[in-house]
């Protein structure tokens, strides 16, 4: 079964229980809605555990959840820096043009004249849009927004993204 992540617990909060997470998926409130399962995988790379969320509210920058059976301080303390991640079989169907990270990043990234950029590290969320780190095979790393300006074909199944080199964009 594949795996995929949706966020890390990077604290505790409180005392009862709950968990502060970095969110590393675009739908948050799908994602952690009560009674979802999600797998939970620790550093120590132990067989996850399987855990279903029973709250989940924003606070600050967070996402701050609470697992069934996990009511106290004492029994998530040994979940911090794990990484949550969801069962291929939650994924849904996405929009046209609407794609998940984890089809995005690893993609190699060509320009319109066919040459060789580099591939996609990671997406950052900057709220007007998403921005993609890409790492070239020599030099410093650049950062593609994902505009309909730069970005003009996504074929997830080849791996390969087509992008428009604006002038400045690679500088």
């Amino acid at each position: 079964m594949e795996w995929y992540n949706v966020g890390k617990i990077v604290n505790t909060h409180g005392i009862w229980g709950e968990v502060r997470v970095i969110s590393t998926t675009d739908f948050p409130d799908e994602r952690y809605q009560v009674g979802n399962e999600l797998g939970l995988f620790k550093k120590d790379g132990s067989k996850p555990i399987i855990v279903k969320i029973t709250s989940y509210r924003k606070h600050k920058n967070f996402d701050l959840l609470t697992f069934d059976g996990y009511t106290l301080l004492k029994d998530v303390e040994g979940f911090r820096d794990a990484t949550l991640k969801v069962s291929e079989k939650y994924l849904t169907e996405l929009e046209e043009n609407e794609y998940y990270y984890h089809e995005i990043i690893g993609c190699t990234i060509v320009s319109t004249e066919g040459e060789t950029i580099g591939t996609v590290t990671e997406i950052l969320q900057t709220g007007a849009n998403d921005v993609w780190t890409v790492q070239p095979v020599k030099g410093k790393t650049h950062y593609i927004p994902y505009i309909e300006d730069v970005v003009k074909k996504i074929d997830v199944d080849k791996k390969e993204i087509t992008i428009e080199v604006l002038e400045g964009l690679l500088s």
